[in-house]
């Protein structure tokens, strides 16, 4: 190559790198990116019976860290009662192309208050601050919305919020806006009358003009616990909705029926011109697939059934799977789910679309061990109930000369929310779900604390094994117990980033 045509092509790629904005161009291009070294999850008190705020903590993860596996931060919100739970960011892949964009705001909806943190991660990323707090009343009195759940970015620089709840504790779905730079809420992404019974997730594909959202329930239903006959009132949602992503408008609404009772997560494929994805049902302990058909409309098929256990010693004859949460690999070619009351990740490799296949499991606790009150008197997967879960810890020095031995950490609880590293070998887990639910379904982790785990990942064949050197520890902090829910990286990851 002549020096000339060198320097212009070394020019050129300094020029495009320079005019790249947050995140990746590509999914496999987020692949390569750099190992997760930080991970932020928010903790909650709620339900804990300890008066304290809720906090985002900043857990190091790099195993060359002498701060490995340790929370290193607390940013402590000003408020009681706010049951943070998921995030999402100001700025992702879906601003690759836009230079003036940054990832420097982290966005942290608080389920119950109704309010929203924004949070600094660009100043310091291993000490997050409080940037500005959206009070309850801008999401009530300007959009007749309460209860944020997911946030995303757009292309557009805005950002947008689902929202499950009207300000009485109803249930309503719709969406907030708030701007990418002030961070006011600019009103409803929806169309008056648009808005669905109930709300939860959402995510979107420009390419195909389309976003799908789910239903999870009503906030009075769910408040402080999980009640059967609410699901007979109608108070938890069955549907799917599919709306045009340009004008707003919602095109469609898929009834899933029982199977397809309390559709929370929905991942479409990562790759930006696939017209599909999967949501994970959590009553219904079922993973639907919806997909664009011939004719242009949207329609689902179920692809994966964990059926329920007939048991004894819990509070139904019948003991659901409980899927409560879903992510896709960034190649797309392995999906993963939590069930919250059995106790196990799954690992199913997705090559065929249609026709999900099981390669990888693990249990981690749950309801149904073997040494538990629960009996599992009919199982159709004929399995024995699994033993429970213990992680090993490192020796501790307790005195010159002394070493002792711990058995290890005996994990309360059961895996639910998930977080995949970029290069999709290692896959963390937390325990909590929802403090309502956890107190009800797992006292015993409420008393101790949750913990985050990880699976190290066989990305070939597939296959998951629990990493014995690694636990966070949430049982051991310096307000109490606490109940640490989803994980979120500072680079984005593949439950926050959306390619256009």
């Amino acid at each position: 190559m002549a020096a000339g045509t060198w320097l212009v092509s070394r020019t050129s790629f300094l020029a495009s790198c320079l005019s790249c904005g947050p995140g990746y161009k590509t999914p496999l291009d987020a692949m390569k990116g750099r190992r997760e070294e930080i991970v932020y999850l928010p903790c909650v008190y709620r339900n804990t019976g300890i008066t304290k705020p809720d906090y985002l903590a900043t857990v190091d993860i790099d195993p060359k860290s002498p701060t490995y596996c340790q929370v290193i931060h607390r940013l402590e919100m000003p408020n009681l009662c706010d049951e943070l739970h998921h995030s999402g960011w100001n700025a992702c892949s879906s601003c690759f192309g836009d230079a003036s964009k940054s990832r420097n705001r982290l966005i942290l909806p608080s389920l119950i208050s109704s309010r929203v943190y924004v949070v600094d991660v660009g100043a310091d990323a291993r000490a997050p601050r409080i940037h500005k707090i959206v009070e309850p009343t801008e999401l009530m009195w300007k959009c007749g919305l309460a209860n944020p759940h997911t946030s995303h970015c757009l292309g557009s620089g805005q950002i947008m919020i689902s929202c499950i709840g009207d300000p009485c504790g109803n249930g309503k779905g719709g969406f907030v806006l708030l701007d990418g730079e002030s961070f006011e809420v600019l009103g409803n992404w929806e169309h008056p009358g648009d808005e669905t019974a109930f709300g939860y997730d959402f995510w979107y594909q420009p390419r195909h003009n389309v976003m799908i959202s789910t239903e999870w329930g009503a906030p009075k239903a769910l408040a402080n616990g999980f009640n059967v006959e609410h699901v007979q009132e109608g108070l938890y949602g069955t549907s799917i909705h599919v709306w045009d992503w340009t004008s707003h408008k919602k095109l469609q609404s898929l009834d899933l029926g029982a199977e397809g009772a309390v559709p929370l997560e929905v991942r479409f494929l990562h790759e930006p011109s696939a017209a599909e994805g999967y949501v994970g049902c959590a009553l219904g302990s079922t993973v639907f697939r919806f997909f664009k058909t011939q004719k242009g409309d949207w329609a689902t098929e179920r692809v994966i059934k964990v059926p329920s256990k007939k048991v004894e010693g819990w509070v139904l004859p019948e003991m659901p799977s409980l899927i409560t949460d879903i992510l896709i690999s960034l190649d797309d070619r392995y999906l993963y789910f939590s069930n919250w009351l059995h106790g196990d990740i799954r690992q199913y490799d997705i090559t065929d679309r249609s026709a999900p296949r099981l390669v990888g499991q693990a249990f981690l606790g749950g309801s149904i061990l073997s040494d538990g009150p629960v009996r599992v008197v009919e199982d159709p997967e004929d399995r024995p109930q699994p033993p429970p879960c213990f992680i090993k810890v490192n020796p501790t020095r307790q005195e010159p000369g002394c070493i002792h031995m711990s058995r290890g950490k005996r994990i309360q609880g059961s895996p639910q929310m998930l977080q995949m590293s970029l290069d999709g070998k290692r896959l963390y887990v937390t325990t909590s779900l929802y403090s309502g639910w956890d107190k009800q379904f797992y006292p015993d982790m409420v008393k101790e604390g949750s913990v985050m785990m990880q699976l190290d990942v066989d990305t070939v064949n597939g296959g998951l094994a629990l990493n014995q050197n690694f636990l966070v520890d949430f049982g051991k902090e310096p307000h109490g117990p606490v109940l640490a829910h989803e994980l979120r990286y500072p680079g984005g990851d593949c439950t926050s980033d959306i390619w256009l």
